[in-house]
């Protein structure tokens, strides 16, 4: 952790330096895809350059085994660097603050985010596997899933986002108006759009289209690491899907433990469950 935290944010990239930030299963990577889009000025062979893991290094991820690890790939990138990470606000390598770094937050309406969380947990050999649902429900009410509680994630980097460079974005407004928000990605990361390649970002970053480019879809990486025939990895994309997986008897206790959770927080005001 020492060596994680002590990771440097480059002081000469500081107007182009971006962090993708959310809890896993968020729409993280499609959010990179618009982001190396806008970057690439609408290039669509540029941004098939090499699958989305490698153009964004996922900074905490390691895998020892096979000699993987985020933070080395990161180090061994030149300027403009484009990086991932799920880590929850508090344990950001401080050079990211110090350094006024430029992240993107997405957030996810948490019911959805259990569900989509679930089956990627079931396709990734390289994490905990979930369980039943019944029991990944239990798991992830009580905050013991990879990266924490959902809710002490979302509002960390809420009470944060004032205070710094942080776009917060929300997945369901990026699907109810993907133009408008790709538009404020694109003011926030300083380019220009015009009509034309908003169109060229907005069609090559649909859900259809993603869930067959290759450079996206993860099905470069080996079954062995993600079984995409137990789930794949863009699965549905969609706005309450959770509505298929929760008993009334769940639906109730959650509602519950998130007014209890959120009552500190105007992120209420965001969430939609109908």
């Amino acid at each position: 952790m020492d060596y994680f935290r002590g990771f440097l944010a480059s002081s000469g990239e500081l107007k182009i330096q971006m962090r993708l930030v959310s809890m896993s299963l968020q729409g993280t990577t499609w959010i990179q895809e618009i982001v190396d889009l806008i970057q690439n000025g609408g290039d669509v062979k540029q941004s098939q350059r090499a699958p989305t893991h490698e153009r964004f290094p996922f900074i905490e991820w390691t895998i020892p085994s096979r000699g993987l690890s985020g933070l080395k790939q990161a180090n061994a990138m030149t300027s403009p660097r484009m990086l991932k990470t799920h880590l929850p606000f508090h344990l950001l390598p401080p050079s990211f603050l110090e350094k006024n770094c430029k992240m993107i937050y997405v957030a996810r309406n948490p019911k959805d985010s259990m569900v989509s969380y679930y089956h990627f947990h079931r396709m990734n050999r390289n994490l905990p596997a979930p369980g039943s649902w019944e029991e990944y429900f239990e798991s992830f009410q009580a905050g013991k899933v990879c990266w924490g509680s959902w809710y002490d994630h979302v509002k960390g980097w809420w009470q944060a986002k004032d205070q710094h460079r942080i776009l917060y974005l929300f997945y369901e407004d990026m699907k109810e108006n993907p133009k408008h928000e790709i538009q404020k990605l694109a003011e926030f990361i300083g380019k220009s759009l015009d009509d034309k390649l908003l169109d060229i970002i907005l069609y090559h970053t649909s859900f259809s289209i993603m869930k067959q480019n290759p450079m996206a879809n993860y099905t470069s990486v080996a079954n062995e690491h993600m079984n995409q025939s137990i789930s794949p990895f863009i699965r549905k994309g969609v706005i309450g899907d959770w509505k298929n997986y929760f008993t009334v008897a769940q639906n109730e206790r959650f509602d519950d433990d998130y007014r209890k959770n959120m009552a500190d927080t105007t992120l209420t005001l965001h969430f939609r469950f109908s």
